[in-house]
């Protein structure tokens, strides 16, 4: 199966994102910024990260320089999930190593689409 890591400061935002990617078959895990998820990718790396820009400790695009840094790190897609929507922001993070930029807020079927468009989801 395969694991996503759903990295964002709102309990409501993970736990929104956790029902929508069960039900695409991903075993799913947490962490609530961007130092939890480091963390996390150094013992289990994911397959794919939906992530947050604006969280306390370390901030999504922070975590996202650091993991493209990391050994493996290049593997897992980064799907950014936030409310910066400037060009300013997605090219950042596009910059950075993101594969796919949403908006919130997002539904099961924006998401799907932008996994099944990575190859995470047939």
């Amino acid at each position: 199966m395969k694991t996503c890591l759903v990295v964002d400061d709102s309990r409501v935002i993970r736990k929104v994102a956790r029902r929508i990617l069960e039900e695409l078959g991903f075993e799913i895990a947490e962490a609530s910024d961007g130092m939890e998820a480091i963390a996390w990718c150094r013992t289990a790396m994911p397959e794919a990260i939906l992530l947050d820009w604006n969280m306390p400790v370390m901030d999504g695009i922070t975590f996202l320089r650091e993991l493209r840094k990391e050994p493996d790190g290049h593997e897992p897609v980064v799907v950014f999930c936030t409310v910066e929507n400037d060009m300013e922001h997605i090219v950042a993070a596009l910059e950075a190593g993101a594969d796919e930029y949403i908006m919130k807020p997002f539904d099961g079927d924006i998401l799907e689409a932008k996994l099944t468009e990575a190859g995470l989801v047939t």
